[in-house]
Parts: structure tokens; sequence; C-alpha cells
């Protein structure tokens, strides 16, 4: 047995030395007041900031560590950068401007000599710097004095006995502070709790640890806030967030057996002569990719256990025929089929796009959302609670407790993300009595391998990376505001060769407190001004369902040049005749978001461009943009966006983004994710569950770092 991240073996004497210690996890779970010197008022400021509990204050890990090699101020030379210990001498300074710049200086000393310290645009410094307060300071010395780059108050008052560096080495953690709990609070409260982490529950299985000659958590904890070297640092860092990833896996893996075991589901069987014929009627040959999905999805629907399968593919990539591929194999087997989607625009758009795939076959199906006249829900939903009707498309209007179906045996739920936990759980529960129905999952937002490990790690996936054939690429150009008349010309070149064009605006109406073209006043303006030689349609989803409906059919016949729209056109409507994408206020999207809009151009036969406009770019908003303009694949930009927003929403929901991990740091952690699920698949093979007693307490560790119980959704 070696000491902790060294080389150094213990001797017998050592280990027979060592106490035994049985973790007493409740002694974590006490709040901060069990500790020395947290009184009513710390412990409020400090649940305020996310920290009740003395497992909370662990998990408060430091943000970095500064390397306090402390120096006398005298022995720190112009040029030279070194930390300090000093007292303020001068009295308490006022902050003052210079141009763009605000400076606090005062004077400051210790034993070897004084000097005057100055802080750049940190106005608010100034209260801190009371005469006799006592600093720790990192700055650089110049000819005027010491330019702080980091600094700290450690007491008030000389006499106070509280004026010493910080204890723990030369190593010191920079916690994650706020107004009310300034870092070397929380550092003094971390000393004291590193003492209790012998109680933490180990997760990783003995011989886990020991085959990867991991440090026990005890220790880990203590070296990540305390750490002798930047070697141990690492190594905690590391062994830790190992830990965290595995603990995540094994609860998603336990979660994903127990809902497929919970309830069987229908044997659809193999496919038959109804998606036979119908997959022959089809005007164009499968991609590879769709064929292998369609594999995928019959061994699914044959196993008696529910699918859950994600169907991931951007714009154009075929998801839809996918999706109708396996409504047909439940129509097939006797079962019902129903397809819902977030926005009365996209069911409405997918009920179009059945009625042309599935037009060879005849087969019925309905629409209903909540613009469905009464008399044609009343007749629905009489003909699906007695079998007769096969096929449903609709939103969240699905899930009212009136639909009742006959024998429900598949869902699709496209753009998932966009459905709460429940309402998906609503639809599952209208399968037939004592079986789950089969769910395909649908996304046309590409998602970055580490976020389909995590947030949709108990989900089979499949990705549609090819696209059809006759797709063309879509030229893609960030263009600045002076280049406007150019790129309007530019344009009506195209409409002027009988292209089409959209014009996507990131509002409907005019806003005062939100910046941005208003689709309707947009298309009022370029009627009068830049495309007034042309026919200009306007659709947004403030509009009636009629009135998109005919929006949508004068666009797709030709009967209009532009349509100036929101993002509802981010799915759905499919003009092979469009060329042109203008995305105004190109910075207000996300990446995905950008990427699916100028997948509305380019599905004919023509070359096609999409050209950004933004307002008042930022350099984050600029460095999405730039991507989207040299990047066409939507898997490679998902990565980007990914590595750009870190742990950030890139479905744009809270419940499908990132799993907020303590220690780990996504997507830099992804071999060690891949490491961590590869060691709880080898567990299950081995063990056939993971609460097999040689495994120890490994899912109590999870659920309670997790806070969720096996077949309980993570909170994300």
């Amino acid at each position: 047995m070696r000491s902790f991240a060294g080389e150094r073996e213990l001797t017998p004497a050592e280990l027979r030395a060592a106490p035994i210690h049985w973790p007493r996890p409740s002694v974590l779970d006490a709040g901060l007041q069990v500790l020395q010197g947290v009184g009513p008022k710390s412990a409020a400021a400090a649940s305020e900031a996310g920290i009740a509990t003395v497992w909370d204050l662990l998990l408060r890990l430091p943000r970095r560590h500064r390397d306090m090699q402390l120096r006398p101020l005298a022995e720190i030379g112009v040029g030279e950068t070194g930390t300090t210990l000093v007292e303020v001498l001068g009295a308490q300074p006022r902050p003052f401007r210079k141009g763009r710049l605000t400076f606090v200086g005062v004077k400051v000393g210790d034993s070897s000599g004084q000097v005057r310290a100055t802080w750049f645009n940190q106005p608010w410094v100034a209260g801190k710097l009371t005469p006799g307060a006592r600093l720790l300071i990192t700055g650089k010395r110049t000819e005027r004095g010491l330019a702080v780059n980091q600094w700290e108050l450690v007491s008030v008052g000389a006499g106070d006995g509280d004026g010493e560096a910080p204890e723990g080495g030369s190593f010191v953690p920079i916690h994650p502070a706020t107004g009310n709990l300034p870092p070397q609070k929380i550092r003094e409260w971390a000393q004291r709790a590193v003492a209790l982490a012998p109680n933490v529950v180990e997760g990783l299985p003995a011989d886990l640890r020991t085959r990867r000659q991991l440090a026990a958590a005890p220790d880990a904890f203590t070296a990540i806030h305390f750490p002798e070297s930047e070697a141990d640092l690492e190594a905690a860092r590391r062994r830790l967030a190992f830990e965290e990833l595995f603990l995540h896996q094994a609860l998603l893996a336990t979660r994903k057996r127990s809902q497929r075991t919970a309830r069987p589901a229908p044997r659809f069987g193999k496919p038959g002569e109804l998606v036979g014929r119908w997959l022959d009627s089809l005007p164009f040959e499968p991609t590879g990719d769709q064929l292998k999905a369609l594999d995928e999805i019959d061994a699914d629907l044959d196993r008696g256990e529910p699918m859950q399968r994600l169907l991931m593919g951007e714009v154009g990539s075929g998801k839809t025929v996918v999706a109708v591929y396996s409504m047909l194999r439940a129509l097939e087997a006797g079962y019902q089929a129903v397809l819902m989607a977030p926005t009365e625009t996209l069911a409405e758009q997918h009920a179009l796009t059945l009625d042309r795939l599935l037009g060879a076959e005849a087969i019925p199906f309905s629409l209903l959302t909540g613009a469905t006249p009464a008399a044609t829900r009343k007749r629905a939903l009489g003909q699906l609670a007695s079998g007769e009707l096969g096929l449903l498309v609709g939103t969240h209007a699905l899930i009212e407790p009136t639909v009742q179906f006959a024998r429900l045996g598949l869902v699709v739920v496209d753009e998932q993300h966009r459905f709460g936990v429940e309402q998906r759980r609503a639809l599952d529960a209208k399968g037939v009595e004592g079986m789950a129905p089969h769910v395909l999952h649908m996304t046309a937002t590409p998602i970055p391998r580490t976020l389909s490990l995590t947030a949709y790690g108990d989900l089979d996936t499949t990705a549609l990376h090819e696209l059809p054939a006759g797709r063309m690429p879509v030229e893609t150009r960030l263009v600045e505001e002076q280049q406007r008349g150019e790129a309007f010309e530019f344009m009506r070149r195209r409409l002027r060769e009988g292209r089409q064009a959209f014009v996507v605006c990131p509002l409907v109406s005019e806003s005062e407190k939100v910046a941005g073209k208003a689709a309707s006043v947009e298309a009022e303006r370029l009627r009068a001004g830049e495309l007034r030689e042309f026919r200009v349609g306007v659709l947004h989803g403030q509009m009636r369902p009629e009135e998109k409906a005919e929006a949508m059919r004068a666009f797709a016949e030709g009967e209009t040049d532009v349509l100036v729209a929101t993002t509802v056109i981010e799915v759905g409507i499919d003009v092979g005749n469009a060329t042109v994408m203008v995305i105004e206020g190109a910075e207000r999207f996300g990446i995905s978001q950008l990427h699916q809009l100028r997948g509305r151009v380019g599905r004919g036969e023509h070359p096609s461009q999409c050209l950004l406009f933004a307002e008042e770019a930022g350099e984050l908003a600029r460095k999405r943009l730039r991507a989207v303009e040299s990047e066409g694949d939507g898997f490679k930009l998902a990565e980007v966006d990914h590595a750009l927003r870190g742990e950030g929403e890139i479905l744009g929901t809270r419940q499908s983004g990132m799993p907020r991990f303590a220690v780990a740091d996504l997507p830099d952690d992804l071999p060690l994710l891949l490491e961590a699920k590869g060691e709880v698949l080898d567990l299950l093979e081995r063990y056939g569950t993971l609460e097999a007693p040689e495994l120890g307490p490994l899912l109590e560790a999870a659920r309670r770092r997790f806070g969720a119980g096996a077949s309980d959704p993570i909170p994300l």
C-alpha cells in the first residue's frame, strides 16, 4: 500500500496503526453550524450560496490554488511578481478615474519596507482597505509600486491575533465566493470539514480502486482542498472526477434496466408486407444510416422490452422516414402509433409529410392539436378509443385525459427535449394495460457525445449522419452591416433567376425591452424597400393556424417570392426552390438553431447561401457565428457549441443540459467518462446487477451524490 499520490510503500507497522473507521454519512448531512466558528448568520449566508451542509461544503471545490511562497516586500524586485503579507498603512483610499480606468491606491508595508499598492477597475476594493487591515497580495512590482493581481483580506486590526497567512502549505485554495461569503471564510470552514471526510460513503468498489490505483475518498477530498503539491492536486481531482462520472453512469445503467424490466412491451415480430410495399414505393433510396436505423429499431420492437431509442439527425437527414417506418410496424402488428410534436406548426408539417409519404398506401390518420375543430376532435377520439384509427399526429393535446387509445403500441416524440418528464410519462401511461409502449425520441439537434452519454445515457442512440442524395451544401457568410446593400442585391439577383428566399427575424412584433427586427414590421419594410419588386409573405407563431397554412402553401407553390418569418420555419418546411436565407440578429440564435434554420435552403438542385446579419455581437457570439460560417457538419458544430458553452444548455432547456458535476469538467474529461462507462458495463456483465454485495455501497453513494432513486429522473 502506497501513500497518497506517492511511491513510498507504507510499513506494516503504519498499516497496523491505521485507525479503523466506519463512515457515518449522517455527519455530513448536518448543517454547517456543527463546524466551529459557523454561527446562524454565517450559516444563512452560506445556505443562500448553496452550502447548507458539511457535504455541500466538501463539494464546494476550489476554483484554483495560489502558490503562496510568501516573500518580504523588499525582496520583490522591479519587474518581478510575488506574494506578500502586508498591512494597510495609509488612510482609507477613494477610487479615482483616468480615462476608462478606475484606480484604487493605498500605502502598504511589512517589516522590510513600504510601497504603494494599486488596484485597477475594482473601485469596490476601497471600502475594504481600512487602516490596519492585513492583506495577502500577489502583484507585480513596478517603479511606481505594486500592481495588484490577486488579493484577499486576512484580518482587520494588527492586534486581533488573526494576521497569519492561510494554513495548509504553499498551495492555498481559492473557493468560489459571494459578496457575503469571502473565500478565506470558506477556506477556514473547509479546513474543519475535511476532518469529517472519513464519513464519505466510498462509492468505488475495492477491487476497482486497487486496480486503478486510486486513493480513498477521504484522502482525495483532503488533497483537492489542501494539496501539498500540484501532483497531489491533479491525482485527487482525477480520482474524484472519475468517481463522480462512474456513479452517474451507474445510476443511468440501473435506471435504464429498471425502466425496461418494469413492464413488458408488445412484440411486433418481423417486418411484413405493408412496410415492404411502403419502402418500395418511396421515390428515393434510403441512405445507409437510415437502413441501419431500421435494423436497430426492428431488433428493439421484437425484444419484449420497451424501446427507448434517441434518433439524432440534422434537418434533412431523413428522420421522418424512420419514424413513419416505426409507426407502420406498429400498425402491421395490430397496434396504434402516435407522433407528438412540440408546436402546432410542426405537428401540421408532420401531417403534410405523412400525407405525402403514405399516399400510396392510403392509410388514414388524424391531426389533433389545440386548434382542431370540436367535431373533428370528437370523431378522432371516438375512432381512437375503438381502435378504428391507427395513426395520430398532434401536440401535447395528445396527453389530455380525454384522449384514450385502444391498443397504443408505439410513441414517436419529436424534438423530445422540449417536453417535460411528466408530459412524456403521461403519454407512456396510455399504453395497453400492463404493457409499456415503445418510444422513439427524435431530435434535429445533433447532440455532443458527452451529452449523449450523460443527459441521455439511459437511451440507446442512433445518429443519421448521411444526407439524402441531391442535397446541396449551403454556403454561409457572416455579413457586416456595411455589406447589407450588397447582400440584398445578391438576393434580388437570385429572385430574378426564379429562385425564392427566406428572411428570418428573432421577434414577432416590436418590443421596447428587447431589440430586434420583428417579422411583421420587417415584411412591411421590405415590401416598400429592398424587395418592392417582389412578392413578400410573412409567417410567425402568433398567426391563426389557417393563416400559417396559407402562408406556407403560397410560398411552397411559388405564389410568394420571399417568406419573412420567425423560427417557426426551423423545422418542417421543405421548398426546394428556396436558395437564399437571410438571418437578422443572428447573434441572438444558438449554433444549433442557426444550423437548423439554414437547413431550410439547399434542398433542391441549385446552389444555396445563408447570410448572417449580426447587430451587436460580442466576442463569444462572434465565435459562434464564425463556427457556423466555417463548418457545415451539424455534429461537429454541436461539439464546438459544447466546448464554447461548457455545461451550458445545448438544447436550450435546463432539463436537457449537462448534469451539473462538481468535479468532472466536460467535455475535457470525455476520456475519463468513457473509462467510467466501461467500468460500469464490465461490472454489470460480471455481477448482473450493481447491487451485488461484492460492490459495496456503490448505488447508495450514487443516490447520495445525485439525489435520485434507481428509477427516478436524475436531476440535470
